[in-house]
Parts: structure tokens; sequence; C-alpha cells
């Protein structure tokens, strides 16, 4: 895919973007009014990128910016501006414009953006076809997002997927670390044995061990048969220890020689038990500052930080907001049963004016409500029941 769309009515500036264009390798079509390039996209032309004026004869650029997004929603549009109308452009951006420039125009700044949008284009269609595959392949869960921190957290996860070293997600609530654990385990030669997971914040501490490494039989009142426990379970395969961090030194110091040495004992046993898992932890605290103040082992922090992997947090990744949002209106419009949901743009823009503490789980659970309380189907402003706080 070579060719660009320019939106632009004085002929003058639109001969020397097509003429820059050329320089660069690209076709051009040129629209000298919105209505004009709104049709054209409208009939479904597909193109590297769309460069539009904000201040068009008939329709405007925010127009040709809608017609765009809904004709091909990857396709980046680049608004150019004149001085004065800034505002207007950073409100473009928030209805999803790739990036905008200032007039006069700096060709060699417009020859770096549209280098990097046919690259942009390649990516997508490349981390497409990667997912498809993956998921086919490997049954691997679904990471929506090709922000620059997300890809650079994927490229580490595939890297250190194929090999056994002990990896620890650390990011905030709701991140999704997880989702990037079981990712870890599909990618991994481990991916056709068990994946067990296990909350150790959700545990009260008396019984944490107890679910770690089993017990048998009379160990204690009320044992009247051997358990096995996640450590046993997840032989062979992976085992997710979220939230480490809430472990009690007593635990940690079990998970320690599991680490070391890949064996442990039951609770009331003396057989020991070989395993061989592979670990993978997570944890929204910081484990270094736990360990300064005596509430982590070191030894352990070594132990478990053989790989770090830092999940980047939802306002850290705006970009990836609108393709978080399409994916969770898809999948609410199936479960909820509301055919056709969709948001409107103002609604959608307040999206990324969020900050989004609760990170992902908090985007997809505001869209949930939202999905249920709105009329035919279309989330208003109203229906999403948060407070902008960007500034």
């Amino acid at each position: 895919m070579k060719r660009l769309l320019i939106v632009e009515d004085k002929e003058s500036l639109a001969q020397m973007l097509r003429e820059s264009a050329e320089a660069d390798g690209l076709e051009a079509d040129v629209a000298s009014t919105g209505t004009e390039a709104i049709r054209w996209l409208a009939e479904g032309r597909r193109y590297v990128a769309v460069l539009t004026d904000l201040r068009l004869p008939g329709a405007d650029g925010i127009a040709v910016l809608r017609q765009s997004r809904e004709n091909d929603p990857d396709c980046p549009v680049i608004v150019m501006t004149a001085f004065g109308t800034i505002e207007n452009a950073v409100e473009a951006m928030k209805l999803g414009a790739y990036d905008f420039i200032q007039k006069p125009i700096d060709v060699d700044h417009l020859s770096l953006l549209l280098r990097r949008c046919r690259e942009h284009r390649e990516l997508r269609y490349e981390n497409l076809l990667l997912k498809e595959e993956f998921q086919k392949r490997y049954r691997l869960p679904a990471i929506v997002g090709d922000s620059p921190p997300i890809v650079e957290v994927g490229q580490a996860i595939q890297r250190v997927a194929q090999t056994d070293s002990t990896v620890l997600l650390q990011g905030e609530s709701g991140t999704g670390k997880e989702l990037f654990a079981r990712a870890i385990h599909q990618l991994s030669p481990r991916r056709d044995r068990p994946f067990v997971a296990i909350n150790c914040a959700a545990i009260p501490e008396t019984l944490i061990e107890n679910e770690l490494f089993g017990h048998e039989k009379g160990a204690f009142t009320g044992a009247t048969s051997r358990q096995l426990g996640k450590f046993e379970l997840a032989d062979m395969g992976t085992i997710f220890l979220d939230e480490i961090g809430e472990l009690g030194f007593g635990v940690q110091s079990k998970i320690l020689r599991v680490l070391q040495e890949r064996r442990f004992e039951r609770i009331g046993g003396t057989a020991t038990i070989d395993v061989d898992v592979r670990v993978i932890c997570a944890t929204n605290r910081n484990v270094e500052e736990a360990v300064k103040s005596g509430a982590f082992r070191e030894d352990l922090f070594f132990r478990i930080n053989v790989f770090p992997v830092t999940i980047p947090p939802l306002r850290e990744r705006r970009q990836d907001i609108g393709a978080l949002t399409d994916f969770s209106l898809a999948r609410f419009a199936h479960e909820l049963n509301r055919p056709g949901l969709r948001m409107t743009d103002d609604a959608r823009a307040a999206l990324y004016d969020y900050d989004w503490p609760g990170n992902i789980r908090e985007l997809q659970n505001c869209i949930e409500r939202a999905a249920i309380l709105c009329d035919r189907n279309l989330i208003q402003l109203r229906d999403l029941s948060i407070v902008p706080q960007k500034k």
C-alpha cells in the first residue's frame, strides 16, 4: 500500500505536499474539499495515511477523520493546522488522529511522519497475522494494543517464554499480569502441561501453605485424606503466583527451597516431593522497597527477579484505549446480547481524558456498565459515570 490521501483546498500547498509524498515513494490522491475526500473514503478507497487540513470547504477535517476511522480504523490520519487552531487539533487527537503538524509545513518533519505511518501500517498487519497465528497454534490469550510500551512487553515475553527462567511481572492492579503470564505459558514448550494460578493475597496466611504444598491425611484436624498442593498439580507445567509480595516469611522460605532444590514436603508428611515447574510471579507492590523494609526476603527476591517485566499502566499507553474500547464493545455486544453496540464520539473522547487508576479492568467494567445502561445500543457520555482527570 503506497497511496496517500491529501485533503487541502489551497492548490499551491496541495501540489507541494504531493511532490513531497512522491519524493518519499508514495502516490497521492488530492481532494480539494472535505466532501470529496469523504466520498472517496466512503467508496472504500484504502490509504497508507490521510493528510488533511482542519478547515476545508464543505465538510471539515474532523468529518474527514471520522469517515476515515469508520472506513479503516487502522489508517493513520495526520491533521494539518494553522496557528490558533491547536485546540481543535488536540481534539482531533482524542478522536483518533495519529498526529498533527502546524503550518507552515516542515517538509522534513512530514517525511518522517509519513515514514512512520508506513511502518505503522506494516507492523499493524504483521501483528494481526502474528496474533492470528499464535492464537490458532498456541491458544494465546488476546493481548490488545500496539503502543510502543506494550509492544516492548510483548517482545520481552516472547523471548523469555522459550526458557525455564523465573519471571517477575510487576505492574499496578488491573494491568493484565495474569494475561501475560498465560501468554508466556502458551508460548513455552510447557504449553500442553498445566497452568496453575493462585492469588496469594486472596488466601488467609494460615491456609496458603496448605494450598501451595498440600497435606497428608491426619496432618491436622479435618485432614481426612491426602490433598495435593498447587506446586504438585503444576508439575511439568507452570505455576503463577499472583501477588507474591503478600506472602508471610514462613511461606517465603518454603517457596525459596522449591526454587532452589525443586522439592518440598506436604504438611504432615516426611516424603520429599520432586517437581519440575516453571514459576511466574506477579505483584503490584515495590518488592525492592519491601526487601529494604524487611517485609520480603532478599534471597527470595533475587530468585524470582531473574527476568523482571513491568506492565505499563493504561495512562502510559493511552494510544491503546481505542483498540481496548473496540475490543470491549464487541465483547459486551455478544455477552449482553446488544447487537450493534457503539459509542458516541464525545463518550469515546472522555475515555482518553480519564487516568484509569484501575487500568484495563476498570475500563472494561466501565464499558460493561455503560452497555447495560445505554439506550438503543448507543453508549453516550452520561452512561460512562467517570469524571475526566487528565489535564
